[in-house]
């Protein structure tokens, strides 16, 4: 005879970081998640107004700080200024599972809306956190949805915007002049270097901040060099690995 054990489900929490230590407290974060097979995830207005709407209430729920956002058709931008150490993967483990819940009560569907889990990289707290504003808030306009950041409804440059979520003001407070800076052009070598944290979840910062981080927060794998050098022929790989927008 054999005897079957059955043992209990094990939750599956898609949100969480891979590593626990990179969920400290203390730290500003971009935070990011993308559909699916690339796959849209905001169909209509009401799609963006809904998360919009969750994005508010994850505010209320807690104490992670919201310093900006942009909700692009197939992914979305998240900058982010957790309090307490684990807040940033509670926010976005609630965050996610509230729009999953919606997008298929809407949509009547079952399955992965996201790709799987969010990445996140850490930030210094001066002129490099106003760089990662800069990039997410002009990504419509870099992906020629419009031609100025803030028409844009669904990102914070959108100021006043009805039903926008709280924004923090954050502890870089944006300059005077700031539109006019997010519509100028980033450089490519300063568009790669943010690229490049998304896809190691390095921190973005100057050298010595850089190593204190990754050393309190367990992210030394993202400072070694990784595989082959790359050919210069070869197409460098976009924010997620593959082809699409920002």
């Amino acid at each position: 005879t054999f005897l079957l054990i059955l043992l209990p489900p094990v939750p599956i929490l898609f949100s969480m970081p891979r590593n626990p230590s990179a969920s400290l407290g203390g730290y500003c974060y971009h935070a990011l998640n993308r559909g699916n097979g690339r796959r849209a995830i905001f169909h209509d207005d009401r799609d963006y107004a809904d998360f919009v709407q969750l994005l508010h209430e994850a505010g209320q729920r807690t104490t992670v700080r919201l310093i900006g956002y942009c909700l692009m058709p197939n992914h979305f931008h998240l900058v982010l200024w957790p309090r307490a150490d684990g807040d940033l993967s509670g926010s976005m483990r609630w965050l996610l599972t509230a729009h999953v819940r919606r997008y298929h009560r809407r949509y009547r569907g079952s399955g992965h809306v996201y790709q799987g889990r969010f990445r996140s990289f850490p930030i210094q707290e001066d002129e490099h956190l106003l760089t990662v504003l800069r990039y997410v808030e002009r990504n419509p306009a870099r992906a020629r949805l419009v031609e100025r950041a803030q028409d844009w409804p669904w990102s914070s440059a959108a100021a006043n915007r009805p039903g926008e979520p709280v924004l923090d003001v954050g502890p870089v407070p944006r300059p005077a002049g700031w539109l006019r800076h997010v519509n100028t052009p980033q450089t490519e070598a300063e568009a790669e270097a943010l690229r490049e944290c998304i896809r190691r979840r390095r921190p973005f910062g100057d050298a010595a901040w850089i190593g204190r981080a990754a050393g309190r927060l367990g992210l030394e794998s993202s400072l070694r060099p990784r595989g082959r050098p790359r050919k210069p022929a070869e197409k460098s790989p976009t924010l997620f690995g593959e082809e699409g927008n920002e």
